[in-house]
């Protein structure tokens, strides 16, 4: 589809039909992006989205240690401690 880009106040935008907007699954908040020579407008991701519940399945599966208890080969010989 082309169209054209118009002014919006102090800036330029392009208008997108809504049925464009619903079928792409876009809603208020969007992310911006280019690409190659292209503008990339994509669905806002939530920060973090399904931290929680990963971190509920490894707390009940008791994956949820820490991997190291002390320091490391590259802590004793790598650093300088001052």
């Amino acid at each position: 589809m082309r169209s054209k880009i118009v002014r919006i106040g102090n800036s330029q935008g392009v208008r997108l039909p809504k049925l464009m907007i619903e079928e792409a699954g876009l809603n208020k908040d969007v992310e911006l992006r280019v690409e190659d020579g292209q503008i990339v407008i994509a669905a806002s991701r939530i920060a973090r989205a399904g931290w929680a519940d990963a971190a509920q399945r490894a707390h009940a599966a008791a994956d949820d240690q820490l991997q190291s208890s002390g320091a490391t080969r590259f802590d004793a010989t790598e650093w300088e401690w001052r």
